[in-house]
């Protein structure tokens, strides 16, 4: 019985001795995995928790652990971007307040200090300061725009629209400017009335943006076109050129705030970079899509896509 009693104890003591080291192994295990999480977390890396564990509840742990290492990442990443973008937002908007305002203030100075001043120069100026005063606001009023489209505090209600009329009353509103351009204006627009839920005051403040964004940077190609049309189960507007057209690797930018080509900063192709992600707003809050193709010199397209209705 004694002998019996002293196995039953050195079988406990041994147990014990056994979860005393295995609760130390997991203390240790803790404190590295404390330690690499804050080493991790500290210096931003990529790097991942590794650890070789036979406890199931640990291993569960690790994983969970490194998924939160991976959002925190894509996180991060995200807001790289999102800094990057808003101080090259806020440079360009610098830039595009600055020019006009420049102009102003040198014409202010202008009047201020010529005395004799003709009366008709007096005149040209006075249209010339009212114009620029006309481009900051016109500048000023598409960014409240684009902020209320993003925060969604814009209503667009929407009804049954027919596109063809809308097509047809937009590429009217463009005709003198394209016949003063001598551009061949090729419109398809069928016989057909095809519907969509939309907002007319939208979609003409969309093809408005299309049209002229063809005719700024479309004119070297000489044409431009309007196509409307449905396929299987959607209706499509297709605004196209064969100007410059954008270059391999920028089609998905220039639906960006405040993207511009190049040469919009030049003379011929001002533009506040506003006017192609207030499209693509508009178009999603109508629930469609808008896409670019884009062959320099040859065809250059923006196509929308709205569900099509068929009563």
């Amino acid at each position: 019985m004694t002998a019996l009693f002293i196995i039953i104890i050195a079988l406990l003591l041994l147990v014990l001795v056994l979860q005393v080291m295995h609760s130390r192994q997991h203390a240790r295990q803790l404190k590295y995995i404390h330690t690499k999480l804050e080493s991790i977390v500290e210096r931003g890396s990529h790097e991942r928790l590794l650890l070789m564990s036979s406890s199931p509840e640990l291993q569960i742990l690790l994983t969970d652990l490194n998924r939160l290492l991976d959002v925190n990442h894509k996180g991060a990443v995200e807001r790289a971007r999102l800094e990057k973008s808003m101080r090259s937002m806020l440079a360009n908007i610098s830039h595009d307040l600055k020019t006009p305002l420049t102009v102003v203030l040198g014409y202010i100075e202008t009047l201020l200090h010529d005395k004799d001043m003709p009366m008709e120069e007096q005149e040209r100026i006075l249209r010339t300061i009212h114009a620029k005063a006309g481009e900051v606001i016109t500048l000023m009023n598409r960014f409240f725009d684009l902020a209320k489209l993003e925060s969604g505090d814009r209503d667009i209600p929407l009804s049954r629209v027919e596109l063809g009329e809308v097509c047809r009353r937009n590429i009217l509103a463009f005709y003198d400017i394209l016949s003063a351009k001598g551009a061949d204006v090729q419109i398809e627009i069928p016989d057909e009335p095809l519907y969509m839920m939309g907002n007319d005051d939208a979609l003409d403040r969309v093809l408005s943006n299309l049209l002229s964004n063809a005719i700024a940077y479309g004119d070297a190609g000489g044409a431009l076109g309007l196509k409307l049309y449905s396929d299987a189960g959607q209706v499509c507007i297709e605004v196209w050129d064969r100007g410059k057209g954008i270059a391999e690797g920028h089609e998905d930018k220039v639906f960006e705030r405040l993207y511009t080509l190049e040469d919009s900063r030049n003379r011929d192709y001002q533009g506040s970079g506003l006017g192609l992600t207030i499209t693509k707003r508009l178009t999603e809050q109508m629930n469609g899509r808008i896409s670019l193709s884009s062959k320099p010199y040859v065809r250059t397209a923006f196509t929308l896509s709205f569900q099509r209705l068929t009563f």
